[in-house]
């Protein structure tokens, strides 16, 4: 174990900068945060998220359970059962995805205006 290892997210091949990115994927967070109310089986994990194909999805959780960031229930039923909810660890990043979830939805207008204010700088002037 590297417990005692010092990470920094700035030296390309750290750990850590492996995580960080994967936090940063388009999917992760929405996946995450999505799983905060309890377990979801993959239909309503896809429907809740909106958007994503399965193939993504699929991808996605199979990466974040390797990651220890969620759990993969089976139960044996005609069909199978599979469910999927976040792990100690997983929850652990609720507080911080919370606070950029509600920072994103509180400054949407000020980053819509910006855009379209640099959208009208970037347009090429017609002669």
């Amino acid at each position: 174990m590297e417990s005692d290892r010092d990470f920094n997210v700035f030296v390309q091949g750290c750990p850590s900068r492996e995580i960080m990115q994967r936090l940063g994927d388009k999917w992760t967070p929405l996946v995450l945060l999505a799983l905060a109310g309890g377990p979801l089986r993959f239909s309503a994990l896809r429907q809740r998220i909106g958007a994503v194909t399965p193939k993504v999805l699929t991808s996605t959780l199979r990466t974040l359970e390797r990651d220890g960031l969620l759990l993969r229930t089976v139960t044996a039923q005609v069909p199978v059962r599979v469910d999927y909810e976040l792990s100690e660890v997983g929850r652990s990043l609720l507080g911080p995805l919370e606070a950029i979830r509600l920072w994103s939805e509180e400054h949407v207008p000020g980053v819509l205006r910006a855009r379209g204010e640099f959208d009208r700088r970037s347009e090429p002037s017609e002669s």
